[in-house]
């Protein structure tokens, strides 16, 4: 338990890092917008309590949000993707539910299911920000394609990270 808190506070930190000092200095063009640093609500354990997560999607988000001058943008979206997570994961639920003590990861779920999944939640996350930044439906359609293309970026560079940094499947 006190091994897995201290692997997310880590985890915490090591996004925040490299989405302020990496990701957010890297100039993709107008329309890609990655956010690798939602990968720590993705990756939370199923067991975690809702009130958990909603604490910390709101932690990361104002984090973010400290870095990015977007005051309380990055935590309503996070906080949104918490809110629906349980929601996602109930739907892709397998048959005789998750096994106790994994987390949602392409290592332990596969990649075709981990794809849905992360998907469908960092397209929620965009939209909620991308449409909360712009505020306006005159650019709705120039902000669905900008939330598209970001979608797509970022669940390559969270696929790309998951096979880099975990790779718990192939020691066992």
């Amino acid at each position: 338990m006190l091994n897995e808190i201290i692997r997310n506070i880590i985890r915490f930190l090591l996004l925040v890092l490299v989405q302020v000092l990496i990701i957010k200095n890297i100039e993709l063009g107008r329309f890609i917008n990655p956010f690798i640093y939602v990968l720590f609500i993705i990756v939370l354990p199923f067991e975690t309590p809702k009130w958990v997560l909603l604490f910390c999607g709101f932690t990361m988000g104002i984090t973010i949000d400290m870095f990015y001058d977007t005051p309380g943008m990055h935590a309503a979206a996070c906080v949104f993707m918490a809110y629906i997570r349980p929601g996602i994961l109930k739907l892709f639920s397998p048959r005789d539910g998750y096994e106790f003590g994994t987390q949602p990861t392409v290592q332990y779920l596969g990649v075709p299911w981990f794809l849905s999944y992360s998907g469908i939640l960092v397209f929620l996350h965009h939209l909620v920000l991308f449409y909360l930044e712009i505020f306006r439906f005159s650019e709705f359609f120039s902000t669905f394609f900008r939330v598209i293309v970001s979608t797509i970026f970022t669940v390559m560079l969270i696929v790309v990270t998951q096979y880099l940094f975990n790779r718990k499947k192939e020691q066992e």
